[in-house]
């Protein structure tokens, strides 16, 4: 069984992983004109963009009022979150995917609050198919669910869920 992790070590975590995605942003931001881009590998290229909208650019051109939104939705995710870390009853499994997930929230609502919109600088692509640009953030938050889910599929409580056949 994973050794917990106490609320204090997952908020600081998450606030680390915030830092993170927040200083890669801004050095993209200061050394990549916008709209550029660099080849890494083949399939990878860094890039400068900056999203108006939700994941995917969902609703990017609804014309600078669902910044607000998507900033109310952060905070109110954020005390959620951080209420849900500091539960006793919160897996040592949950804990840290709930804090990816809020230091991806909060990095991602920071700059949304600063930038107008939220710096993307990772460029995935096969050949001319590009998935859409993401950030540091996104990671966390894509991880930090794919934990949650996992664990609530697979983890100790989905297997007491299952009823026992009986012949």
């Amino acid at each position: 069984m994973a050794r917990p992790i106490s609320s204090t070590a997952a908020i600081s975590g998450a606030a680390l992983f915030a830092a993170a995605d927040l200083a890669t942003k801004a050095l993209i931001a200061a050394r990549l004109p916008y709209d550029q881009q660099v080849e890494l590998l083949p399939t990878l290229n860094i890039v400068h963009v900056v999203n108006h909208g939700a994941a995917f650019g969902f609703m990017a051109t609804a014309g600078g009022w669902q910044r607000y939104l998507f900033i109310a939705i952060a905070l109110f995710a954020t005390g959620l979150i951080i209420q849900m870390i500091r539960k006793p009853t919160t897996s040592a499994i949950e804990r840290p995917g709930l804090a990816m997930i809020l230091g991806g929230a909060v990095g991602n609502l920071i700059d949304r609050a600063a930038r107008m919109g939220v710096v993307d600088w990772i460029d995935v692509h096969a050949g001319v198919h590009h998935w859409p640009a993401f950030n540091i953030a996104d990671i966390g938050i894509s991880v930090g669910a794919a934990v949650i889910v996992f664990y609530v599929l697979f983890g100790p409580r989905a297997a007491e869920a299952v009823p026992e056949r009986t012949p």
